[in-house]
């Protein structure tokens, strides 16, 4: 972990090189102040000698100018290199993110990323910031303090000794419970933040509902929990407080009442017991800002680890090295296919039963094989594996037993990118970015002209209500696609999954929002217009896929029948029972 946040500092390692260079030199100027105090107090003040009060005196104000100097150029290089630091730590966990496969992402919720990339990296670059000058700060100070003291006078420094065994001991009951706490603290965290991202995303539905008194109470228990555990840290913490005064007040009256006695018998000078309280002042106040720095490095010590496990995290789907880089057709083929959706060490671990095998898993041996230009449907229930079987052939998961073949090759043995840009899906939840029209359709295309996003348009029958928006292609798209209905954005969706000129494309029932007439046109104008393509429809109405080349009928991850819609009706019951069912109610597959 350590080495991973290190590599994070790159280019502000000057940075944070000089900050406590320049803290030190700032501590030293601070801490020799005193004892040239107590030589203008003792040879300038006391023996009436005002050339050695204004040579003391000027002493003193070039180590406070040089004092000021020093801090202004450590502040600002503690700035700049905390500021860096977690700037290159939100670049490194986002790229990674977006490196990962879907199985990396379901081992960690949405809230959960955000919290890291913010909360998180906030805690650190805090920090670092604060650590980088008080933990040269405070030590050094302390053990310069102490020589100090030795030096005008060792017996009043056993004072101080006693009292950091005292603060010692003391802190570590401290900052050991409070570790716990805070570890505890960013978990809920990630509660409060997916409680505030479901309800904002899904606020629409909230409101229809009338839901907002329970989303409130949702929201209400999630920000409680967090305050309970942040009361109790923040109380222990409190503790740091008072016995920090009662030893800074014990050392006072100790030292009062001894050096009384001393400067009595004529051992100890008033000006050497000037510059002993303030060295009692600097020694007590390092050991607080020594406690803040363990509170700091306690509390940044569960976000470095958060921070660091998704910037260490391996994706499970990696590159294979010199991969293929052309997909030669469309054709697919499924070899003794089985997947489960589980974390790495869970899918290591699990077993099969003997029994009910398919049980266990999303997908269980599945075979089949597809031409290169056909149109295959695919229908079943909602959880008969559908989705995740066309998620399969793009590689965005990979099986746990079995092959999935594209172009006559092992979608593993194939480039990732030259895999994906050969499959274009138009997944079951459709998503439009901040931009134009033409934007989100070069998603697809970045280099697509216009005459090729209107011809894209037009086969996924959205040109018609593209043209009659204000601004035609140059349209924005709010946030989310807020401002164009469900069938709007799934066929913008389909002309930009067109756009990638794939050489197999997935519509994952695509066309649900779309009317029946509409999800017609699509099909007839996909299929008549891209007859090299291989096609994959995915849908709940035997209407959708019924003019299909084939059929693959799921149910609950195992394959019932694959072939023409003609012939399931004679041979596959399930398949019967859809259809019967659809044309007496015109229902689908779930009623």
């Amino acid at each position: 972990m350590i080495k991973t946040l290190y590599q994070q500092i790159r280019q502000y390692r000057t940075a944070s090189l000089l900050t406590p260079a320049f803290t030190a030199l700032e501590v030293l100027m601070d801490v020799l102040i005193p004892y040239v105090t107590a030589s203008l107090i003792d040879k300038g003040i006391n023996a009436g000698d005002m050339e050695s009060v204004y040579f003391y005196g000027a002493v003193m104000m070039g180590m406070a100018l040089l004092s000021l100097v020093f801090g202004i150029l450590g502040g600002r290089c503690s700035a700049y290199a905390a500021t860096g630091f977690a700037a290159n730590l939100r670049s490194a966990m986002y790229r990674n993110i977006q490196r990962m496969a879907f199985s990396d992402i379901d081992k960690y919720a949405t809230s959960g990323l955000v919290t890291r990339m913010t909360t998180d990296v906030n805690a650190l670059q805090s920090a670092f910031q604060q650590i980088m000058g008080i933990s040269v700060r405070a030590p050094f100070k302390l053990l310069l303090s102490i020589l100090m003291c030795l030096v005008i006078d060792a017996r009043l420094s056993l004072i101080f000794l006693i009292a950091l065994v005292i603060l010692s001991f003391s802190l570590y009951h401290i900052i050991s419970r409070v570790a716990r706490l805070f570890q505890q603290v960013f978990v809920k965290y990630d509660d409060l933040n997916q409680s505030v991202q479901e309800n904002i995303t899904g606020i629409r539905l909230v409101k229809a509902f009338v839901r907002e008194d329970y989303e409130n109470a949702k929201f209400a228990k999630a920000a409680e929990n967090l305050y309970k555990l942040y009361v109790k840290a923040e109380s222990l913490m409190a503790w740091n407080h008072p016995i920090m005064n009662m030893v800074v007040y014990g050392c006072i009256i100790a030292l009062s009442w001894l050096g009384a006695h001393y400067i009595v018998e004529g051992t100890l000078t008033t000006g050497e017991l000037t510059s002993l309280f303030t060295y009692v002042m600097s020694i007590l106040m390092s050991l607080m800002m020594l406690s803040m720095v363990f509170v700091m490095l306690t509390q940044s010590a569960a976000s470095a680890k958060r921070v660091a496990e998704i910037i260490e995290e391996e994706p499970d789907i990696v590159n294979p090295a010199n991969g293929i880089t052309t997909v030669p057709d469309g054709s697919i083929e499924f070899r003794g296919v089985r997947f489960d959706y589980q974390s790495k060490d869970e899918g290591q671990r699990s077993k099969v039963s003997p029994l009910l095998p398919h049980k266990r898993s999303a997908l269980y041996n599945i075979t089949f094989s597809i031409k290169s230009g056909e149109t295959i449907g695919v229908i079943g229930g909602t959880g008969s594996g559908k989705s995740t079987l066309v998620n399969l052939i793009s590689r965005l998961y990979d099986p746990r037993e079995g092959e999935v073949c594209v172009g006559g090759h092992n979608v593993k043995d194939y480039d990732l990118t030259a895999l994906r840009h050969a499959v274009s899906v138009v997944l079951q939840q459709n998503i439009l970015f901040s931009g134009t029209v033409l934007d989100n359709l070069r998603w697809g295309n970045p280099d697509a002209t216009l005459e090729e996003c209107c011809y894209a348009c037009q086969m996924a029958q959205a040109d018609e209500f593209v043209s009659q928006m204000p601004e035609g292609y140059d349209t924005r798209i709010e946030q989310g696609g807020t401002n164009v209905s469900g069938g709007q954005k799934q066929r913008l969706c389909i002309a930009r999954a067109l756009l990638k000129h794939p050489k197999i494309l997935v519509l994952d029932d695509s066309t649900s929002a779309c009317d029946t007439a509409t999800d017609a046109k699509i099909r007839e104008a996909i299929h008549h217009q891209l007859p090299e393509m291989t096609k994959i429809i995915i849908a709940q109405r035997i209407l959708s896929v019924r003019d299909c080349d084939r059929i693959l009928v799921l149910d609950n991850g195992v394959v019932t029948g694959f072939d023409t819609h003609d012939n399931l009706l004679k041979t596959n019951t399930l398949y019967q029972e859809i259809n019967a069912i659809q044309t007496e109610n015109i229902g689908d597959f779930d009623a």
